[in-house]
Parts: C-alpha cells; structure tokens; sequence
C-alpha cells in the first residue's frame, strides 16, 4: 500500500515521518521524494511529476517483498499521486492530509526563516488542499497546468466527490505537540494497514485505465 501524508508547508510532514519512520519500519518504508531522486537546483511541475513516478514504482518494488511505503515531507497533493503514470499498479493508496490553522501555519513558516513574501502563497495552497480532497474537480490546473505530458490527469478529475476512492483522513495539527501529531498519524497508518486497500483504479477495470 502507498501512503500519502501531505498537506502545505509548515503542517509538520517531515516531523511527523521522521517520528513515525521507526515505529513503522518492519511494514513500512517511510519517504520523502529526496530520498528516492535527487533534487535539481531549479525543480519545476514536470520534475516534481516524474519524482511522484519513481516513488510510486519505488512502491511497487515494495509491494512485491509484502511491505510498503509511506511518502510524508513533501506538497504532493492526492491528485498528482493518482495521476503518476504507473499508479494503477499499486494494491491500495491511502491519504491523510495534514493541515492547520492558517494564522499557526504563517507563524510555523516565520520561525522556521521562511520568505515572507512566500507566506501567501503557502495559506493558498493549503486552501486548495482543504477543497481538493473534499471535491476532486476543484481547480484541477492548479496542479495539472506545466506538467509531465505522461500524467493521468483524468484518475481523479473525472471522480465524483464521495467516490470511495477519493477518501482521506484530515488532521489538523493545530495546537497540537509533534508528539501528538505523529501519535495521530501512526494511528491513521496503522489503520489503514489494516483495513481493506482500495487502488487507484478498480480491479473490475482490469488493473488498468485504458490509457496506454
């Protein structure tokens, strides 16, 4: 199974995997996009889409010894995870989005020396976060404009909201001790090992989405 901790910068995804990588580490293997490809000095959309690719398949490579992966530090946003090109391989994605309040996240990215003029630029993002995993169709170009001409934008931006695939779990960090936030997330991963995996695209589809 693929596991996906995301959510904007400054919500804790990197705390928290670094907290929950031990805890989990006889099932799981716990990454962000740097630890599976280098990271060019300039990354832009269709790099950020090719390394979603290569965790994805480094998933797959997991799947086949019987563990899995989660991938938490990084923006990457449920729609770009479904959309990889080899994500309808995968047995099972499951999706927690980290998110906070905006006035804690603002002061989260100023202790940690963040460009203030990129402040507003993160509190939109994690806006859109909260719409995109509550309706598939909001503002798709948000993440599909620039990106890898092999992306399969339509996995999800042709899903209903309260498709069964499209399901997450939210957990808002705000107020929250990193204890308590990687206490919240190991117990979200652990659950969602242990519930029935659902894939990107349905067996009764054949495996596949028709796309070559």
């Amino acid at each position: 199974m693929f596991l996906l901790v995301t959510g904007a910068s400054g919500v804790g995804k990197s705390t928290v995997r670094a907290a929950v990588a031990d805890a989990l580490n006889d099932r799981v293997e716990a990454v962000e996009l740097w630890h599976v490809v280098p990271i060019p000095q300039q990354p832009d959309v269709e790099w950020r889409n090719r390394a979603v690719e290569a965790v994805v398949r480094r998933a797959l490579e997991l799947q086949e010894q019987g563990r899995h992966l989660m991938l938490s530090g990084d923006p990457v946003p449920p729609g770009e995870l479904f959309a990889a090109p080899s994500a309808d391989k995968l047995d099972g994605v499951a999706v927690c989005l980290l998110d906070c309040a905006p006035r804690e996240q603002t002061a989260r990215l100023a202790a940690r020396g963040d460009d203030p003029a990129a402040l507003a630029h993160h509190i939109a993002f994690a806006e859109w976060l909260r719409e995109h995993v509550r309706d598939p169709r909001h503002r798709p170009e948000v993440i599909t404009a620039l990106g890898w001409d092999a992306m399969r934008w339509h996995r999800w931006t042709s899903l209903q909201a309260g498709d069964p695939r499209w399901r997450f779990t939210v957990v808002d960090t705000t107020g929250m001790a990193q204890s308590e936030a990687a206490a919240a997330v190991l117990d979200w991963a652990r659950g969602a090992l242990n519930s029935p995996a659902v894939p990107v695209v349905p067996a009764a589809r054949g495996g596949g989405d028709g796309r070559p």
